[in-house]
């Protein structure tokens, strides 16, 4: 299916975000993970920047993606964590930029609160890391709908593959996608998992052989607390 996808603008602070309410799917992931080479793979074109240089993003991406006659959503590349290039000084701007993202959901008086659904991007090449473990307990915590997909998946040999996999499912405790931004691998079932938020289309009863369906909506929508500090203050490994 065709995507008309558009760069929108790079968020500074929570006053840059969206506030039309249409849904918004954030990608979270350490840096270098591949959020932005994703982006482009999921909407066939080169959208977002791509960089060999961990750490170099330290604002907000935000992309405006229709899928034939649906709903807009936003694709909102957070910054990468695990590589606090510029010192503490970038740490502190990154753990204040998330928080006052996923926050917004929670804040009273807020009239027009996102649709929102975090992905958990993880590098299959290095599955059950202490920052990315970190990063999905406080996901589970803050956000309604969060999952975790696989990046790099084509990078991996085949018994390479099924080790990374089990590990990676056996620390988080949940299904995850593996995709290639390479292959196109998984990225149909991401578009899947992605149109299955409530304002992009209603309500289905679950699948029975369905395995990677998001999780039930949990929390009540408070305030985010700030991210772990692992998430910032560990080097990422590529």
């Amino acid at each position: 299916m065709k995507a008309d996808a558009s760069f929108v603008r790079s968020a500074a602070s929570v006053d840059d975000l969206p506030r039309d309410g249409a849904a918004e799917i954030a990608l979270v992931g350490r840096s270098n993970v591949g959020k932005s080479s994703l982006i482009n793979a999921l909407v066939r074109q080169r959208l977002a920047r791509t960089s060999a240089a961990p750490g170099k993003t330290r604002l907000a991406n935000i992309y405006r993606v229709r899928r034939g006659g649906g709903p807009p959503i936003y694709l909102v590349d957070l910054p990468g964590y695990g590589y606090a290039r510029g010192g503490r000084d970038a740490a502190v701007e990154f753990e204040a930029l998330t928080a006052g993202f996923f926050g917004r959901a929670g804040q009273a008086g807020c009239a027009s609160p996102p649709d929102l659904t975090a992905l958990l991007l993880v590098d299959a090449r290095h599955p059950g890391l202490a920052s990315d473990a970190a990063a999905w307990q406080w996901l589970q915590q803050t956000v309604r709908r969060c999952a975790v997909v696989a990046t790099k998946i084509d990078k991996l040999a085949r018994g390479e593959r099924i080790r990374a996999m089990r590990e990676l499912e056996s620390v988080c405790e949940t299904s995850v996608l593996p995709v290639s931004a390479v292959t196109g691998e998984g990225l149909d079932e991401l578009w899947k998992l992605i149109d299955r938020q409530p304002s992009n289309r209603p309500p289905r009863p679950p699948s029975n052989n369905s395995s990677r369906s998001l999780p039930p909506p949990k929390g009540t929508g408070t305030p985010a607390r700030r991210p772990p500090r692992s998430w910032s203050s560990r080097r990422s490994r590529t």
